[in-house]
C-alpha cells in the first residue's frame, strides 16, 4: 500500500518547492519508488525534479476529446485512453511524474475523467509514496475514490490572508469527503517566530503547524538559475526545517 502526501496552498505560497523537497528527502532516505502528480495547471513540479515535461493529461486529454485518436479496431477507448495516461508519465530514476496540465476545455470530460481517476487508482499503488501538488480547488484528489490521504500539507506564508486561505481549503477538504488521515500548515517564508496575528488567524480556522520554513537564499537562486530544487545541498535551512518535522510522519 502506497503512502499519499498531498500539497495544497494558494499560488506562490511555495507548495511547488514544499513537494519537492519532500521528494528530495524521500529519495534520500531511499523510498523509493516515487510517484509525483503535478495537478496545478500552472505546472512547475518537473523543473523542481529536474524532469523534463513532454506530455500532460491535459493535451492527451484535448486530443481524445477532439476525436483526432485513431481507435485501433476491436479495441476498447478504456484500452486507448490508458496506453495514453501511461505514455504520459514522465519516467526517471527515482520518480516517476504524471502532469495534470491544463483544466478541461468546452464539452463533456465525465467519461475521461472517470477513466483517469481509475488509472490514477490503479497507477499509485505500485510505488511506495505518492506525492501530490494541487491546485488550491483540490479538483483532481476529489476524483479519488479508493485511496485515503495519508498526510495533507497546507502550505501559506507568513501573512494572516495566506493563513485565511489555508483555513478555506480545509474547509473544502471537508465539503469534497476526502479521506485525509493526518493534516498539518506549514509556514512558508517565515521569521524564526510566527507573529500574533498570524498564530491568531491559524487559531482561529483550526490548523496544526507543522513546521515553519525561513527565507531561504538557496531556493531563490536555485529558481533564479534553473537549478532543480532536489540537487541543492541537505543543509540548507528550509530543507533542514521540514525535515526535522516531516520524518515523525514517515516512521
Amino acid at each position: 500500500m502506497s503512502k499519499l502526501i498531498a500539497v495544497a496552498g494558494k499560488g506562490g505560497t511555495g507548495k511547488t518547492t514544499v513537494a519537492s523537497l519532500i521528494i528530495k528527502h524521500l529519495i534520500a532516505t531511499r523510498r523509493t519508488p516515487i510517484f509525483a502528480v503535478d495537478a496545478d495547471p500552472n505546472y512547475t513540479l518537473g523543473e523542481a525534479l529536474g524532469i523534463e515535461v513532454e506530455k500532460t493529461i491535459g493535451m492527451m486529454r484535448e486530443d481524445f476529446i477532439g476525436e483526432r485518436a485513431e481507435i485501433p479496431a476491436g479495441m476498447a477507448k478504456e484500452a486507448v485512453l490508458e496506453r495514453q495516461f501511461h505514455a504520459s508519465v514522465q519516467e526517471a530514476k527515482d520518480v516517476d511524474l504524471l502532469v495534470m496540465g491544463r483544466q478541461e476545455g468546452p464539452g463533456c470530460y465525465c467519461y475521461l475523467n472517470n477513466v483517469l481517476r481509475n488509472f490514477l487508482d490503479m497507477l499509485t499503488g505500485d510505488y511506495k509514496y505518492v506525492v501530490v501538488d494541487n491546485e488550491a480547488g483540490m479538483e483532481h484528489l476529489s476524483r479519488r475514490t479508493t485511496q485515503k490521504i495519508d498526510v495533507l500539507l497546507t502550505v501559506c506564508d507568513h501573512s494572516v490572508k495566506a493563513a485565511r486561505a489555508a483555513g478555506r481549503i480545509a474547509e473544502l477538504v471537508d465539503e469534497l469527503q476526502l479521506r485525509v488521515k493526518d493534516r498539518f500548515v506549514i509556514v512558508n517564508r517565515a521569521p524564526d517566530e510566527i507573529s500574533k496575528e498570524v498564530q491568531a488567524e491559524i487559531d482561529r480556522v483550526d490548523l496544526k503547524v507543522l513546521a515553519i520554513l525561513p527565507e531561504d537564499e538557496n531556493i531563490t537562486a536555485a529558481d533564479v538559475k534553473g537549478r532543480p530544487l532536489v540537487d541543492l545541498p541537505d543543509d540548507i535551512p528550509s530543507y533542514m526545517a521540514l525535515i526535522s518535522e516531516l520524518e515523525k510522519l514517515l516512521t
